[in-house]
């Protein structure tokens, strides 16, 4: 699936606010860590989304439906390094791991190839 405009321009504002810190951009950098690597980022309590303003939670809905089509992870998009930024910020405890993502390399990778 080809990404969209709409789509990726609300995956970049969610990156922008989860730079921030505020309690919405708490909840962003969750949203988007738990994609990044749920494993070690942790999951996403889809009812956090009512701590956002509705102009979030439709690029949340936007973004999961984004990664719902495409089926790739962060980095192999493009976004590693923003989304190494965010697990910096807001999981200090795994910035040594940052590197150690399982997801790691696979922004080489040419859509729809098996990895």
């Amino acid at each position: 699936m080809r990404r969209s405009v709409p789509d990726t321009s609300a995956l970049e504002r969610l990156i922008q606010v989860a730079h921030g810190d505020t309690g919405q951009s708490r909840i962003v950098a969750n949203f988007l860590l738990a994609w990044w690597n749920a494993a070690e980022c942790g999951g996403f309590d889809l009812t956090d989304v009512w701590g956002v303003d509705a102009t979030l939670a439709v690029d949340m809905l936007r973004v999961f439906a984004l990664l719902a089509g495409c089926q790739r992870y962060p980095d192999a998009m493009g976004y590693g390094k923003h989304f190494e930024q965010i697990v910096r910020a807001w999981r200090p405890a795994l910035k040594d791991r940052v590197n150690a993502n399982p997801n790691r390399g696979r922004e080489d990778k040419e859509e729809g190839e098996t990895l």
